[in-house]
């Protein structure tokens, strides 16, 4: 159970937490690995409170980085046929989650992670997984604006269950992000939100890393597909 007021009745990610205020391990955004130890695998993770537009920032990051997106909601219904949102539940959605990023850059390809990671401890393993098997590693907080995020969950459709409820719940839980790491601000318009993402991401000198627009570019793989 949490020890951070009790699970509550969400249908999202549990807000059990170690109660850490920091994330472990390097706190540079994009770390790098000796080429020598042969690891080209990037793993990012795409972070924040339910309904904020992750999966929307999460896209994009995999436009840029070439990868493939894994997301805890499709994780949880895979590994659950009736999912109760508790902690042990949790527990194996991100163990899972990371088995599979983990697999990702082993092979050498580039994986995003969409996840709530509320809690610190989860984003520092995932530090870890990328310590130990990526070249490189980004973690991405994706914000936006509270009445926004009412207005956009009143009307959006997907594999998620999270309410404006459970996003509330969580901003109480959710841990700081503490490390140094790329803030998205998703309360304006997409084509906003995709230059504040273009500009982490993109080449510098306008290179071939940037994406084409929407409509273009072919669709990133997901869990789901």
């Amino acid at each position: 159970m949490s020890d951070r007021g009790g699970r509550a009745s969400d249908r999202t990610e549990s807000p059990d937490s170690s109660g850490e205020t920091a994330d472990s391990f390097d706190p540079t955004p994009s770390t790098s690995v000796d080429d020598d130890e042969g690891l080209a695998g990037r793993l990012v993770v795409v972070c924040g409170l339910p309904g904020v537009g992750k999966t929307t920032v999460a896209e994009r990051v995999a436009d840029h980085v070439d990868g493939r997106i894994r997301r805890t909601d499709v994780i949880r219904k895979e590994l659950f046929d009736d999912p109760e949102y508790t902690d042990a539940e949790t527990e194996a959605v991100y163990a899972e989650l990371l088995a599979r990023a983990r697999d990702d850059v082993d092979a050498g390809d580039a994986v995003v992670l969409d996840a709530t990671f509320a809690d610190a401890r989860f984003r520092a393993d995932a530090r870890e997984t990328a310590a130990a098997a990526a070249a490189e590693f980004d973690l991405v907080e994706v914000a936006c604006d509270e009445a926004v995020v009412e207005r956009r969950i009143e009307r959006r459709d997907g594999i998620s269950d999270a309410d404006f409820e459970i996003h509330l719940h969580f901003k109480e839980l959710f841990d700081e992000v503490a490390t140094d790491h790329v803030v998205v601000d998703n309360s304006g318009t997409e084509a906003e939100t995709f230059a504040q993402i273009d500009a982490a991401f993109g080449e510098n000198e306008g290179g071939e890393d940037q994406p084409t627009d929407c409509g273009d570019r072919s669709a990133p793989v997901t869990d789901a597909e």
